[in-house]
């Protein structure tokens, strides 16, 4: 007998084909036709091909047995989607993005988590998820970072003076006013009217007042302030809504299969294809030793090792081979006569035993030093951080640190920030109520007023930094016992490995 339902479940409004044979199917049908129900697209992902076809006119189907557009549409809609199973390189990345060591102040939390989602969607659109090598991905905050800094250098693109200036002179005159990207965070933490806005994001006319008094001791200053009223709107948009990682973001993965490879100046991005990866640059370097010990030929052995450096560099590939790559390189530079530069570098080692605070390897190394050499500027300099540091003069120091020959900046990098506190802490004592933060910014060797204003925030001194009408004061007063503990922190004891 014919269901009874077959004929009262037709949609309201469809109109219905001529009535057909209660079974018009094949002697052996597929499937048995069912009611259908309201709830029957959560049960199904997608609809039978026999019920979503259309009728035509020498195969008739039963509206009983073919569900309604609507019902049809309603069942994709209410599908669940499927859960995501993350790989464990995945999560463990999320994880070291939000351990308490990588915090950055800089950089608020919500536009930590939009980069994380903009960099995994990216990667799983792409379908990378699971060849991308998580472990050494960079973290958010620093791709966070490089945007930030490929903002300011678009910026700061038009400026001759960078163009000019020497390319071993990493410290500029702190008159040199640079917008630097900590200024974001003020303008994300503080609210409009706070003083990290007025510093960040304050309107060009408090600009033009605030900076208007030291317009005379920087010939760069009335640039420096074009780029920023240029740039503050369109950079604290970008800062809020970070954009997916361009393709070459990220080191990559090398491919080929060569051993040995000239080295070329990279002009442009690396290609995974001329990259060799770590497993083939071992091969290499077996190679170019027994070539070394048979043909001695250090012209074709240099520009091998080049290669391979500059193989190690864009795959960001840091571990004892690498060090074992650069070591080799050294030492058939030595076998084969070459001195390189020991002036430079015997000052480089007096900057890192001050850094370490190795005071027998400081001795002993002044006490091998001859009359010439010392009067060399790279040595000299040397001594005469060691004397500024050993006098308590921080003036004459931080202006040693602002004119570093060489390479010697990177090396003062890692102690001044220690020198700062200890100096800031004097300064504290021997100037109350306050003083103005333009002060602080050339005693202590900042950049900017910018840069001085991010480090006294950075421990926790925003309260300290008052705004008053023609200047920002900084409360001398009230921040001895603040730094005090931060100076006795930085003091620690440094091993011989620069570790503390």
């Amino acid at each position: 007998m014919m269901p009874s339902w077959s004929a009262s479940t037709s949609t309201t409004g469809v109109s219905q084909p001529p009535a057909p044979a209660p079974y018009a199917y094949a002697s052996n049908p597929a499937f048995i036709p069912v009611q259908v129900r309201q709830g029957f697209g959560q049960y199904i992902s997608s609809p039978s091909p026999a019920y979503g076809a259309q009728p035509t006119s020498s195969t008739p189907v039963s509206t009983a047995a073919s569900p309604s557009p609507t019902v049809a549409s309603s069942a994709s809609a209410e599908t669940p989607k499927g859960k995501v199973e993350w790989p464990e390189s995945v999560r463990s990345y999320v994880q070291r993005s939000f351990h308490p060591q990588n915090d950055d102040r800089s950089i608020p939390r919500a536009e930590i988590e939009a980069k994380l989602k903009s960099t995994i969607g990216a990667a799983k659109e792409n379908g990378t998820l699971y060849t991308i090598d998580w472990d050494a991905m960079p973290l958010p905050q620093a791709l966070v970072k490089a945007e930030r800094e490929a903002q300011l250098k678009q910026g700061a693109s038009s400026s001759a003076s960078f163009a000019d200036a020497p390319w071993n002179a990493k410290k500029r005159k702190s008159g040199d006013f640079t917008d630097g990207y900590v200024q974001t965070a003020w303008g994300a933490t503080n609210s409009p009217s706070s003083l990290g806005s007025r510093i960040s994001y304050s309107s060009p006319e408090k600009h033009v007042a605030m900076d208007e008094s030291y317009t005379k001791s920087s010939k760069f200053q009335k640039e420096a302030n074009k780029r920023k009223r240029r740039f503050e709107n369109e950079y604290k948009s970008v800062a809020k809504s970070p954009s997916p990682p361009p393709p070459s973001t990220g080191p990559i993965v090398g491919t080929s299969e060569v051993l040995e490879k000239k080295y070329l100046r990279l002009t442009a991005p690396p290609v995974a294809s001329n990259v060799r990866p770590e497993r083939i640059l071992r091969q290499t370097l077996e190679l170019l030793k027994k070539k070394w010990r048979k043909e001695s030929n250090y012209s074709y052995i240099c520009d091998q090792f080049k290669s391979m450096r500059q193989d190690l560099t864009v795959q960001r590939i840091k571990n004892d081979f690498t060090v074992s790559v650069y070591e080799i390189h050294a030492r058939i530079a030595l076998e084969k006569g070459i001195s390189g530069n020991p002036i430079e570098f015997k000052a480089y080692r007096i900057l890192y035993f001050i850094h370490t605070a190795n005071r027998t390897g400081l001795n002993d190394t002044l006490a091998d030093l001859t009359t010439a050499e010392k009067e060399e500027r790279a040595i000299k300099h040397a001594l005469d951080v060691r004397s500024a540091l050993a006098l308590g003069n921080y003036h004459k120091f931080f202006q040693l640190y602002l004119d570093t020959p060489n390479m010697g900046a990177y090396l003062m990098d890692m102690f001044v920030v220690r020198e700062r506190l200890a100096a800031l802490c004097n300064l504290c004592k021997a100037y109350k109520p306050d003083v103005k933060l333009r002060f602080i910014t050339e005693e202590l060797g900042f950049e900017s007023d910018a840069d001085a204003a991010q480090f006294i925030i950075d421990y926790q001194g925003q309260h300290l930094l008052e705004d008053r009408t023609e200047y920002i004061a900084f409360l001398t007063g009230k921040a001895g016992s603040l730094f005090e503990g931060a100076r006795a922190s930085a003091f620690q004891k440094v091993d011989i490995k620069g570790q503390i």
